[in-house]
Formats: structure tokens, C-alpha cells, sequence
């Protein structure tokens, strides 16, 4: 009540105020030319004084006199051209009135509809305070989960597919069969959320990493978060925040993870704290990670929020060669493009390697990529040390000594046509079954080749290297034979072949 008293009383001060200007009618002004008339008068008559005491000469005074007297003239007409002038129309007045009235009158009804009176201060202790209600008052990842899905109800369904219901029923029935199977629970829990049984996708998850046990990793955990983030309907429940800081304790740089937690932190008035999380993550993050589009977008209001009112979101690193990468250089007729297109990103996967060390596939990129940019010494020191990290694994060592011998399919010929984006898509997506077939596909394209168009001692022996190291002696046993009969005669390269068949175990 004291809030409007005050208001109102100021109001109406203001409001009298311009009433009082438009009724008066030049008042300061005609005071103003009685005061300067007044004035002359006194001098006038001090003039005669002096002039009569001798003070002044004769003639001085009367230059003093005529002086004054024009003065006086002319603020006798100011004071009656004002006297004279006519006075506003009443019309006029009436509408300046209105116009106050309404003026006030608006600001009054716009307050009381966007306006809070009796609104508290909030100082910064109790807007933490206020954050930590907010944080502790979080519904529950089933509370989360029956909101989510109500408001899902109200929107448009897709329509069942009833081949992919098939596929699902499938899937589910061979994982109860073999429920501790880690690839088909990771199958399950991924489709699962796919086809929007976003409960049941994060349970299969929890179910992984509990067959796991500590061998579960940070990407376990925090894709087990996410899943409860999707099913709340994007809301970071107590749950969810458990697991992503189960994956920090993995993995404290993991981004997933830290995307997540900064995304909670704003989600419950801590934007301080979310910038702090968001840019932190960014100086991690590479330019083609998920996660940066959405904070590039909001980070500039979290950092006014934190006091950062002049801050400069980092530029992400650059992001390590793909597959379509490695084809899209293959194809391009001048090598300052090659290395436009993979230069900036071999270079990120080379420092990712020699801090993290990388897999079998990161080895064979970085050889291609070097291949391709016409780095062959740099790639052959590469492939040296491949050779030593992947000694006792020689299946894993196919894998970079193919890209090392043979340049990643598809990139060796820059006029060859690219692949189509679903080749991409999957050549990106390998599982160790798929990475196997992978793996076979280059070896048979080299037996091909071979077997059309011949080919050296040394590539006879690798073809039938690469058939007994990936478990199909019978059939390396067969292209050693036609090797020998296409270099028949031809000791030198024969020895080769020998040699890698004896390595192999390859009998005569």
C-alpha cells in the first residue's frame, strides 16, 4: 500500500507541474522586463546623483541618460507586445490536460500489468538461496518421466512401422536369451530410445554397465545420462546428474558430460556457474563435436550473467579426418586443397595420438591423410612406429598396415568416383565385426587387382599375409599357388612370397 501512496503522490506532482506550465502565460518573462524597467529607473536616478555631487562631467552624464533611456524604451515594449499576445486557444489547453492525464493514467495500468509492487530486492545471497531451492526441489527422474510424457501424449505420433517393430521384437528376444551380452545390450539400449521407449532405452543402458562392471567407461555413463535426460523431456534430473558425474570420475573431460552438467547449471538459475562449465568445455571441444553449435548460442548470455561483459567464446579445435574427409581430398585436383581439407585435422589427430595414443583405425587415417597430402616420409615414419605400439596384435596391425601399403580405399585414385553417403555413414559407424569385413574388403580388393593384373613379390606376399592373419588359410593357401604360377621363373619375387608364406604358416 505504502508503494502506491508514494507513486500516486508523485504522480500527481508531476501532473501539476505540467498543468501549472500550461496555464501560465509567460509570467517568468513579463516579471522579467518590469525587473529590468525597475533596474534602469534606480540607475537613472543614481546617474543624477553623481552628475549633481560632480562625481560625473556634464556631458558624460547625459551620454549615461540617453543610454538608459533607450534601455528603458525598449523594455516598455517588451512588457506590452506581452501584455498584448494572445493567450492559448481553450481547446488546446483542454488537450494538454487529456494528454497528461492519459500519460499517467498509462503508466499506472502498464505497471500494474508487467510491473511487481511489493516485489523484494534480491541480493545475490538470496538468488543463490533461491537456486538452491530450485536445485534441491527437482522433480525425480519418474516425476520427470510422466511430465515428459503427457506433454508427449499432446503431440503428433508417428505411425507404427511394422518392419521395425519386427527388428525390435527381435532384438529384445535375443537379448533376454543372452542377457549379459554387452554388444546386443548396446544394440537394444540405442534402438530402444530410437523408437521413443526412452525408459526402457536407459534401463538396457544401466543394465550394460552393470554387466560391465568396471570396465564401463565415461561413454557408458554418460550416455546412460543422456538417455534419462531424453525420457525427462530434457530436464537434468538428481539421477541423471549422478550418472554424468560418474562419468567425469571416468573421464573428466568428458564432453558429453560436462555439456550436460552446465546445461543443469542453467536450469537452475547458476548461469555463473554453467558459463564457467560451457567455456571450460569449448576449449576442449572440436569444431564438429555435437554439443558446440548449442553452446555457441547461448554462452554470450551466460557470460553477461557471470560479469564477463567483454568475453570472446574460444574457436573450437578442429575436428579429426573422417572417412568422407579422406575422400573429398582424394578427389580434389590441387594439393593446396588437400590440405585446406585434412591439413588443420590430421594435425589435431596427430596431438590427440601422441597425448592418448589412438586406435587401429586413428593410425590408419593419419598414414592415408599423410599419403594424400604427399607427406610419404612422415607417413612411413608413422606406420614405423604402428608397427611397434601393435606388435603383439597383428589383427589390429592389418588394419594400419593396409592404409600404409594400400592408402585407404577409395583415396588412392583422386579421379575415382566418392563414395555415396550411406558408404560414408557406415564406413563411419564400425563396429569390430564390421571393422573386420572392412578389413577383408581391402584384402580382397587387393587379391583382385592381383589376380587381373599381377602384381610384385611383395603384394603376392601381403595378400596371402593378410588371408592367414584374418583366419582364412585355406584361402591364402590357394593365392599362394597362384602366386607361384604367376611369377614363375622369376626367383627374386618368388622369395618374397615364400618368405610371407612361411610367416604365415603357409606350408609349400
Amino acid at each position: 500500500m505504502l508503494f502506491w501512496i508514494l507513486t500516486t503522490a508523485l504522480v500527481v506532482l508531476v501532473a501539476a507541474l505540467f498543468v501549472l506550465a500550461l496555464l501560465r502565460r509567460g509570467a517568468d518573462a513579463t516579471s522579467g522586463a518590469a525587473y529590468d524597467l525597475q533596474v534602469y529607473r534606480d540607475q537613472l536616478a543614481e546617474i543624477e546623483k553623481d552628475a549633481a555631487r560632480g562625481v560625473v562631467g556634464s556631458e558624460e552624464a547625459e551620454r549615461a541618460k540617453l543610454e538608459i533611456s533607450r534601455r528603458m524604451l525598449e523594455a516598455d515594449r517588451v512588457m506590452k507586445a506581452e501584455a498584448a499576445a494572445p493567450r492559448a486557444p481553450q481547446g488546446a489547453l483542454i488537450a494538454g490536460l487529456v494528454l497528461v492525464a492519459a500519460t499517467m493514467g498509462g503508466a499506472f495500468l502498464l505497471y500494474q500489468r508487467l510491473g511487481a509492487p511489493g516485489y523484494e530486492d534480491l541480493p545475490v545471497s538470496s538468488r543463490l538461496a533461491m537456486a538452491d531451492e530450485i536445485y534441491e526441489s527437482r522433480p525425480s527422474q519418474d516425476e520427470a518421466e510422466k511430465d515428459a510424457a503427457a506433454k508427449r501424449a499432446d503431440a503428433p505420433q508417428p505411425e507404427a512401422d511394422p518392419q521395425v517393430d519386427a527388428l525390435m521384437e527381435r532384438l529384445r528376444q535375443a537379448v533376454a536369451e543372452r542377457p549379459n551380452e554387452i554388444r546386443g545390450l548396446e544394440l537394444l539400449a540405442r534402438n530402444e530410445a530410437a523408437v521413443g521407449n526412452f525408459r526402457a532405452g536407459w534401463e538396457t543402458q544401466r543394465r550394460l554397465i552393470a554387466v560391465k562392471g568396471d570396465a564401463a567407461d565415461a561413454e557408458d555413463y554418460a550416455t546412460l545420462g543422456e538417455l534419462q535426460v531424453v525420457a525427462a523431456g530434457g530436464l537434468i534430473t538428481a539421477e541423471a546428474e549422478q550418472a554424468f558425474a560418474s562419468a567425469l570420475e571416468k573421464d573428466p573431460k568428458n564432453g558429453l558430460a560436462l555439456y550436460y552438467l552446465g546445461l543443469m547449471m542453467a536450469q537452475n538459475a547458476r548461469g555463473d556457474r554453467a558459463f564457467d562449465i560451457w567455456d571450460t568445455l569449448l576449449r576442449l571441444s572440436k569444431a564438429d563435436d555435437p554439443w558446440v553449435p548449442m553452446i555457441m548460442a547461448n554462452i554470450g548470455e551466460l557470460a553477461w550473467i557471470a560479469g564477463e561483459r567483454n568475453y570472446t567464446p574460444p574457436e573450437p579445435q578442429a575436428g579429426a579426418p573422417t572417412i568422407a574427409d579422406l575422400q573429398q581430398a582424394a578427389r580434389a585436383p590441387m594439393m593446396q586443397a588437400r590440405q585446406a581439407i585434412l591439413g588443420p585435422k590430421l594435425a589435431a589427430l596427430n596431438d590427440k595420438m601422441a597425448a592418448e595414443g589412438g586406435a587401429p583405425e586413428d593410425w590408419a587415417m593419419l598414414i592415408a591423410g599423410l599419403k594424400l597430402l604427399g607427406q610419404g616420409e612422415r607417413a612411413d615414419a608413422v606406420w614405423g612406429e604402428a608397427q611397434k605400439v601393435f606388435a603383439d596384435r597383428p589383427e589390429m596391425l592389418e588394419t594400419v598396415r593396409l592404409a600404409a601399403e594400400e592408402g585407404w580405399p577409395g583415396t588412392g585414385d583422386a579421379d575415382a568416383p566418392g563414395p555415396t553417403a550411406e558408404q560414408v555413414q557406415a564406413a563411419e559407424e564400425m563396429t569390430p565385426e564390421e571393422r573386420q569385413e572392412m578389413i577383408l574388403g581391402m584384402v580382397n580388393g587387393l587379391v583382385d587387382r592381383l589376380e587381373s593384373e599381377g602384381g610384385s613379390g611383395a603384394e603376392w606376399g601381403r595378400a596371402v599375409s593378410s588371408l592367414a592373419t584374418l583366419g582364412q588359410a585355406e584361402r591364402a593357401t590357394e593365392i599362394y599357388a597362384k602366386a607361384k604360377s604367376a611369377l614363375a621363373g622369376n626367383e627374386g619375387e618368388l622369395a618374397l612370397v615364400r618368405e610371407a608364406a612361411a610367416n604365415a604358416g603357409i606350408a609349400e
